[in-house]
């Protein structure tokens, strides 16, 4: 069974409410939550543990973040990050962070 995990960055987050897991023949894929930067370096060692084969990560990482990351699980699995296109960078920033309406 292969199994991905997603992983969302944000502090209005509750790790153990806001998280679910989909289903197919011969891949889990999951999608979690982590409040900051300390509790993504324990969910990815952990998620390593488990066998976890590959994570991304939202766009809150960034490269920096996402290299910490492969720091801490010594790189034995792909970790991934969301950007977007530079023409699109504005509207995610505008959309992620802006205030709600």
């Amino acid at each position: 069974m292969k199994k991905f995990a997603m992983i969302q960055m944000g502090e209005d987050y509750n790790p153990e409410v806001h998280k679910n897991c989909f289903s197919l023949q011969n891949r889990e894929s999951y999608n979690l939550t982590v409040r900051n930067m300390e509790e993504a370096c324990e969910l990815a060692k952990k998620l390593v543990e488990e066998g976890f084969g590959a994570i991304e990560l939202c766009g809150a990482f960034g490269e920096e973040n996402a290299r910490k990351l492969v720091e801490v699980t010594e790189n034995k699995i792909p970790i991934g990050y969301v950007v977007n296109c530079p023409e699109q960078v504005q509207m995610a920033i505008d959309f992620f962070c802006g205030s709600e309406e």
